[in-house]
């Protein structure tokens, strides 16, 4: 039993070194956002590019359907009007599948594109993704990508409850500019 004890150690050392090595690493403002390629809950395709020229809040969170991804999206929802008038889109990412991301969509009527990163190739790009091996989920990041495709804010570790306002916030501070 005492053997046991032991490579359960290692291997949970082995994961919080995986976890905290990957945590620091960041995008810098004013860097070209990191494309993507992705489905959403209708089966759309959606990309970087189809949104050149717009502002973009693009959100990050762990699981569809949880306590604070649903306050999240919730509050993104009710900003919505509000930030497409500030000529912004909001699109939301999670490892979760489509069929996921239609159940959650259409309980909480949400009205913007919930991409599913299936591959974790995304979240893994844009540093918000947490990898235990077997289980993968992305990091409650957001990042503000400016009409020219750059990063204009970030938001690591973001409020799900403030989120949406921090980003009205940031777009009516960076057109006032």
């Amino acid at each position: 039993m005492e053997w046991l004890a032991i490579i359960l150690s290692i291997i949970a050392v082995g994961f919080m070194f995986r976890f905290f090595s990957t945590t620091k690493k960041v995008l810098k403002l004013g860097q070209p956002a990191p494309e993507f390629k992705l489905r959403d809950q209708f089966g759309k395709m959606h990309a970087l590019a189809d949104f050149q020229g717009k502002w973009l809040a693009l959100y990050f969170y762990p699981k569809d359907d949880t306590p604070g991804c649903t306050k999240q999206a919730c509050a993104f929802r009710d900003s919505l009007q509000q930030l497409t008038e500030l000529g912004a889109e909001v699109i939301g990412v999670s490892v979760d599948d489509t069929n996921s991301h239609a159940e959650f969509a259409q309980k909480f009527h949400l009205q913007f594109p919930l991409l599913a990163d299936t591959t974790a190739e995304t979240a893994a790009r844009y540093y918000s993704l947490i990898n235990l091996g077997i289980i993968k989920f992305a990091k409650r990041n957001t990042f503000l990508i400016d009409p020219h495709g750059k990063i204009a804010r970030m938001y690591l570790s973001a409020s799900a409850a403030h989120n949406s306002s921090a980003v009205i916030a940031d777009l009516k501070q960076l057109q006032a500019i």
